[in-house]
C-alpha cells in the first residue's frame, strides 16, 4: 500500500475588493449585452412600478386632514409669539437695535466683536432692508427657542432611555437627510400659507443639530463628575440638571449655534411658501425678475445676519472670557440717548436708499462684464456642458455628435473603447493592482454608457458591492433594499438624473477641494487666505450661493452644478488640511530621522494617517451637495430636486415625501458607505 503523502500548495485569493469589482463588471457587460433581447434589463419597465407616490399621498392626506385642527390651533397660538416678536423688533428705534447688538458684541468678543456688530447692522440699515430683515429675525426669535427645547427634550430623553437611543439616532439621521425642501410641502397642508409655516419648519429642520450636541455633551460628562453627584445624594432630577447638565455646557452651546444658523437657513428657504415680507422673499422675488444688483443687495444682507450670528453664538460657546459690562451699558446708553435727541429727525429705515445705487452699478457692471466677456463665459459653460457634464450624464455614445464634438460616436468606437478599458486592466492586473484595473474598466463602461442610462442591475450590484466592502453583508442588503423601493415607485430615472450631478460635483469638490487643503497644509499663507473664505462659505445661507452664478451664468444646469460645488467644496478643504496637520510628532520624527524627503513623508506618513479624517470630510462634501441639490432645483436642475420643487408649487404631498424620502435614500447610502471606509482606514491604523 501506498501512502499519499498531501503537500499544502498555497492558493492566492482575490481581496474582497477584487471580488466585489469583478462581480460588478460581470453584471454590467451582461446587461449590455442582452440589451438588444432584453431591454427590460436597462430601463425597469413601467408595468413593474407601484404607485407608491400615489398610496403615500393618500395616507398622508388622511393623516394629515385628521391632525390639521391640531395643527391649525398649534399655528394660531404660535401666531401670538410671532405677531410680539414682529411688533418689537419691527418698532423698536433702530439705534436702540445696533446699540444692543453692539454691546453685545462687546460684553462677548470685545472691540472686534462689538465693530462686527456695529458695522453689520448698519449695513443693514443702509440697504433699505430694515423691515424685511426685521421680519426675518422675528421668526428667527420665536423659532430658535421652539427648536432648543424640543432638541433638548429629544437629546435627554435618548440619553435617560437607552433603548430608544438607537431609535433616535436614526430619525435624526432622516431628518438631517432628507432635503429641506421636502419639510414644507406636508407642512403647507397642514397650515397653509403663511409666516407661521416657515416657523415651525424652522423649528423642526433646526431641532436635531441640538437633540445629537445635547446627546453628545451628556455623553461626555466625566464618570467622577457623574460619581460626585451621586453620592451627594441628589436625586436623578438634580444629578441631571444641576450637575450634568451644567458639565456639558460647552457642547450643548455648541448646539445652540447650530441650532440658530439652521433656523436662519430654513427660514430663508421657507420664503418660498411664506409669502411673507421678510428678507427671503426678497430674495427669492429679487431673483424672479433677473434685478440681480437688488437680489445681491438682499443676499448680503442675509449674510450680515449669519455672521454675526455664527461669531457671536460660537463665541458664547466656546470662549469664557466676558468684558467690562459697564461699556456695554454705556453703549446701550449712548444709543438710547441717540435715539431721544434725534427722535423726530430719524429717517424711516426702509426709505433708505443709501445702497440702491450700489446696486444699480453692480447691475450695470454685470451688463457690461457680460457683454464684453460673452463669448467666453459661453465657451466656458458650453464646453463643461458638452464636454463633461453631458457626457457623464447619457453616455460617450448619446453625447458625441457633429453640433457638439464634430463628429458622430460609433458603436465600432463603443467597441475599441471598451478594447481598451479591458487592456489597460490587464495590464494593471498583471502589474499586481487587480481591484483598481477592475474599477477602470467599470468607471469606463460608466462613462460611454452616462449615469442616467445605466441599467438598474448593474447599479443595485455596485451599490452592494460597495456596501459589502465597506461594511459587509448588513450594508449590502440595506443598500440595496433601499435603492428598491426607489426602483418599483417610479422615481428611478430621476434619482439617476440627482445620482449625476451631485456626484459630478462632489468629485469635483473632492478633487479641488483636496488640492486646496492639501496647499493649506503645507504652506501657511495659504491657509490664511482659504480659511476666511471656508468662514464665510459656510455662514452664507443656501439661497444665496445661486445670486452669483445666476448673474453670470444664467439659469441652467451648468449654474446648478457651480452653486453646489460652492457650497460643498468647504468640508473637503477643512478636513483635508485638519487630517494632514494633525500627524502623531512621534511618526514624524521617526520618518525624519529615517531620512525621508518632505513628498515621501506627505505620501507615505501624513496622507496614509489623514484617510480616515479626508473620507469623514467626502462624506460631510456628500451631505452638503444632495442638499444643495434641491435648492439648485430653483435654477435649472433635474431629476429629484426638481419633482420636490414642483410638488410643493402643486402641493403634491406624496410626491414631495417621495421624492424627498428618495434623496434621503441616496444620501444615507453614501453616508454609510463613505463611513464604513473611514471606519476600516481607522482600524488598518490601529486608531
Amino acid at each position: 500500500m501506498t501512502v499519499a503523502t498531501e503537500v499544502s500548495v498555497p492558493q492566492a485569493r482575490l481581496s474582497i475588493g477584487a471580488r466585489a469589482a469583478l462581480f460588478t463588471v460581470i453584471v454590467g457587460a451582461l446587461c449590455l449585452a442582452l440589451e438588444g433581447v432584453a431591454p427590460w434589463l436597462v430601463k425597469w419597465p413601467a408595468g413593474w412600478e407601484l404607485p407608491a407616490t400615489q398610496w403615500v399621498g393618500t395616507f398622508l392626506d388622511w393623516f394629515l386632514n385628521g391632525i390639521k385642527p391640531v395643527a391649525r390651533l398649534f399655528s394660531d397660538l404660535m401666531a401670538y409669539p410671532m405677531n410680539w416678536a414682529n411688533f418689537v423688533l419691527g418698532n423698536t428705534p433702530w439705534p436702540i437695535l445696533i446699540g444692543l447688538v453692539t454691546a453685545l458684541g462687546w460684553y462677548l468678543g470685545g472691540l472686534p466683536m462689538a465693530a462686527l456688530g456695529f458695522v453689520g447692522l448698519s449695513f443693514v440699515l443702509a440697504s433699505g432692508y430694515w423691515a424685511e430683515s426685521m421680519n426675518t429675525l422675528a421668526l428667527v426669535a420665536v423659532s430658535v427657542p421652539v427648536a432648543l427645547i424640543m432638541g433638548g427634550a429629544i437629546g435627554i430623553l435618548a440619553y435617560e432611555v437607552p433603548r430608544v437611543k438607537s431609535f433616535v439616532q436614526a430619525v435624526l439621521d432622516v431628518m438631517q437627510t432628507v432635503p429641506t425642501f421636502a419639510y414644507l410641502t406636508p407642512l403647507l397642508l397642514l397650515f397653509g400659507f403663511g409666516p407661521v409655516v416657515g416657523l415651525i419648519a424652522s423649528a423642526i429642520y433646526a431641532a436635531p443639530p441640538m437633540a445629537r450636541n445635547v446627546m453628545l455633551g451628556l455623553e461626555r460628562v466625566e464618570p467622577e463628575i457623574k460619581e460626585a453627584a451621586i453620592m451627594s445624594g441628589g436625586t436623578r432630577f438634580q444629578q441631571l440638571f444641576q450637575v450634568e447638565i451644567p458639565a456639558a455646557a460647552t457642547q450643548i452651546m455648541v448646539g445652540v449655534n447650530q441650532c440658530l444658523m439652521a433656523a436662519l437657513s430654513m427660514v430663508i428657504i421657507a420664503a418660498v411658501i411664506g409669502g411673507f415680507n421678510d428678507i427671503g422673499w426678497e430674495v427669492l422675488l429679487t431673483m424672479r425678475k433677473a434685478q440681480f444688483g437688488e437680489a445681491l443687495m438682499a443676499g448680503l444682507v442675509i449674510v450680515v445676519f449669519a455672521v454675526v450670528i455664527d461669531r457671536m453664538s460660537g463665541t458664547l460657546a466656546t470662549e469664557r472670557k466676558r468684558y467690562d459690562q459697564r461699556v456695554a451699558w454705556a453703549v446701550i446708553g449712548v444709543a438710547v440717548l441717540f435715539t431721544a435727541v434725534f427722535w423726530t429727525r430719524l429717517p424711516n429705515p426702509s426709505e433708505l436708499t443709501i445702497l440702491d445705487p450700489l446696486a444699480g452699478v453692480i447691475d450695470g457692471g454685470l451688463t457690461a462684464f457680460t457683454q464684453a466677456n460673452g463669448p467666453w463665459l459661453d465657451a466656458l459653460k458650453n464646453n463643461s456642458l458638452f464636454y463633461v457634464l453631458l457626457p457623464l450624464r447619457i453616455g460617450l455614445d448619446q453625447a458625441v455628435l457633429p453640433f457638439t464634438w464634430g463628429f458622430q460616436w460609433t458603436p465600432v468606437m463603443s467597441y475599441g473603447l471598451f478594447a481598451a478599458a479591458a487592456a489597460i486592466a490587464v495590464l494593471m492586473a498583471w502589474r499586481g493592482h487587480l481591484t483598481g484595473g477592475l474599477v477602470m474598466l467599470i468607471l469606463i463602461g460608466m462613462l460611454e454608457t452616462g449615469i442616467a442610462n445605466l441599467p438598474w442591475p448593474f447599479v443595485l450590484t455596485a451599490a452592494a458591492a460597495l456596501g459589502w466592502v465597506a461594511g459587509g453583508w448588513r450594508l449590502a442588503a440595506l443598500s440595496v433594499g433601499l435603492l428598491c423601493t426607489i426602483l418599483v415607485s417610479g422615481l428611478w430615472e430621476r434619482a439617476l438624473l440627482s445620482l449625476y450631478l451631485s456626484g459630478a460635483a462632489v468629485f469635483s469638490c473632492a478633487v479641488v477641494g483636496g488640492v486646496i487643503g492639501l496647499a493649506s497644509a503645507v504652506w501657511l499663507p495659504v491657509w490664511k487666505v482659504v480659511r476666511p473664505v471656508c468662514d464665510m462659505l459656510q455662514t452664507i445661507p443656501l439661497f444665496v450661493f445661486l445670486i452669483p452664478v445666476l448673474m453670470v451664468f444664467q439659469i441652467g444646469e451648468f449654474s446648478a452644478f457651480l452653486a453646489i460645488c460652492a457650497y460643498a467644496v468647504v468640508p473637503m478643504i477643512r478636513y483635508t488640511r485638519h487630517g494632514l496637520v494633525n500627524t502623531p510628532d512621534e511618526m514624524m520624527e521617526a520618518a525624519i530621522s529615517s531620512g525621508a524627503t518632505e513628498w515621501q513623508i506627505m505620501r507615505d506618513v501624513r496622507a496614509p494617517y489623514a484617510a480616515p479624517t479626508i473620507l469623514l470630510g467626502l462624506n460631510q462634501t456628500i451631505l452638503y451637495a444632495f442638499a444643495m441639490l434641491v435648492i439648485a432645483a430653483l435654477i435649472g436642475t433635474t431629476g429629484l430636486g426638481q419633482s420636490i420643487y414642483l410638488a410643493l408649487g402643486q402641493a403634491d404631498v406624496g410626491l414631495g415625501i417621495s421624492a424627498g424620502a428618495a434623496m434621503a435614500i441616496l444620501a444615507l447610502i453614501a453616508d454609510r458607505i463613505v463611513q464604513g471606509f473611514a471606519e476600516e482606514r481607522r482600524k488598518a491604523l490601529g486608531l
